[in-house]
């Protein structure tokens, strides 16, 4: 019997694929948030999309995507929207994230996720999936645009239709009374057997009231089953717009801490072995106001914590429809406990404008880019800015290293790589010919740009057809 068991074991370790050491497995690679990549080598800094000089292969997505890839066991997920219908029965607007082959980009199998009856004010038309996958042996969790925590196989449903296959869901607006504001957003976390989310409560279409201010604003869910394991409600009532980041988890002075980035602009730890609450920190200076469209000075947290070096890094922003402003950016001692929004500042920068980007710290050296295009390198130990650069144009994405270098994305649908390093040295900006909402990635040699309606895998000394895309 026991030789049996072992074998059904080693059957069932075979039929999934393992997962290499340079794979890219969620939202910043690791759990800790921090966007870089240390694995990965020879990756270019110069492709062209016209003439496929460097380009391995190209994927079609939907019309907007802003799902950030992930690469495991040999398959690409990515969120996107059903413009592009890969099953031409499936019709109009839905959310969708769709699964690629790794080694050639072919189309394997997607999940789909009807549009939220309520429209706009909890489920923004055209936006698609903007949750990123996080893949775990053969499980794939993600938050659905219709504020759902799904856990899905990876292997798709295997029965030639191209139909994702969902273990379990968790639906937060039915079980939880959470009321999603636009978008449903976070990219889950995971520790141990607990997946960690932001739930995506906000205001109503009003932008004052806030319908469930008593729901969750952070929950740990059982992975096997989809069952709540603990919640917090966080903010609650002092929830400004909405709630569209993602938490992180690391070790900390010797205690591993999961923070959560509150809609009041406060970021949230706590014991991620007792879940006791550990340490806050507001990021809104005294005296700052909230107003309607980002007519004010108090602003919201969108870009994910980082840990680095038991310190926490973080800046502020609000929606990007609400256009410029001024922003904050904050180093943490996330040794201390109770409310340190006063003493646990280690330092304070400013100047910078609102953004959307979390920050890439490598070689002690933060790299991070605000809405408007400025772009800093920046000691993380004392906040002093090496150099700047002007991107001239938006930025949603965040810098990402690999390689000895850090790639950025805009608006305008162009990557800028830089050399890393305390002085500025741009080494080529390339045209992608679309923009681009989402972090360049890298795995097995490769690194993937998405654009809003296309998939680029580019490898040096690779060239394909740029024509023919999957």
């Amino acid at each position: 019997m026991k030789r049996f068991i072992l074998s059904v074991a080693a059957i069932l370790l075979l039929a999934v694929p393992p997962a290499l050491a340079a794979d890219w497995h969620m939202w910043g690679g690791t759990p800790q948030r921090n966007m870089i990549n240390t694995e990965e080598k020879n990756i270019p800094d110069s492709w062209d999309v016209t003439t496929g000089k460097n380009v391995k292969w190209v994927a079609q997505l939907g019309s907007q995507s802003f799902g950030n890839p992930v690469i495991v066991a040999g398959k690409i997920f990515v969120g996107t929207n059903n413009q592009f219908e890969r099953q031409p029965a499936i019709k109009g607007d839905k959310g969708v994230v769709m699964c690629f082959r790794e080694s050639d980009g072919k189309f394997l199998w997607q999940n789909v996720h009807d549009k939220l009856a309520s429209g706009r004010v909890n489920d923004w038309p055209k936006q698609g999936i903007c949750s990123c996958c996080n893949v775990e042996g053969n499980r794939a969790y993600y938050v659905s645009n219709r504020c759902e925590l799904i856990c899905c196989d990876v292997e798709g449903a295997n029965d030639g239709t191209g139909n994702g296959k969902i273990i379990w869901k968790l639906d937060m607006i039915k079980e939880l009374g959470v009321f999603p504001h636009n978008m449903s957003a976070s990219s889950p976390n995971i520790d141990g057997d607990l997946v960690y989310i932001v739930t995506s409560n906000g205001v109503d279409e009003s932008h004052i009231v806030i319908p469930s201010p008593d729901a969750p604003s952070f929950i740990a869910v059982n992975k096997k089953t989809g069952e709540v394991v603990w919640d917090d409600v966080g903010p609650g009532g002092k929830i400004l717009h909405g709630q569209w980041s993602s938490p992180a988890i690391g070790v900390i002075g010797g205690v591993k801490q999961v923070i959560f980035p509150g809609g009041d602009g406060q970021l949230y730890a706590f014991d991620a072995a007792t879940h006791k609450s550990l340490w806050t920190f507001q990021c809104n200076p005294e005296g700052t106001v909230y107003k309607l469209g980002g007519r004010g000075t108090r602003n919201e947290l969108i870009a994910s914590p980082v840990i680095y070096n038991d310190r926490v890094y973080i800046a502020m922003g609000q929606d990007p429809e609400h256009g410029e402003g001024p922003g904050h950016m904050y180093c943490i001692d996330a040794t201390k406990r109770g409310d340190i929004s006063k003493s646990g500042a280690v330092w304070h920068n400013g100047e910078v404008n609102r953004g959307l980007a979390t920050v890439a710290i490598f070689d002690n050296i933060l790299y991070h880019c605000d809405l408007s295009g400025n772009f800093r390198a920046i000691d993380p130990t004392t906040g002093k800015v090496l150099w700047k650069h002007d991107m001239g144009s938006a930025i949603w994405s965040s810098p990402s290293y690999i390689d000895g270098k850090v790639f950025m994305g805009d608006e305008d649908g162009h990557v800028v790589v830089f050399k890393a390093g305390k002085e500025k040295k741009v080494l080529n900006t390339m045209d992608m010919g679309g923009s681009i909402y989402t972090t360049p990635v890298a795995a097995n040699g490769v690194l993937y740009i998405t654009t809003r309606e296309k998939l680029y895998a580019i490898q040096q000394g690779a060239s394909c057809d740029v024509k023919k895309v999957n």
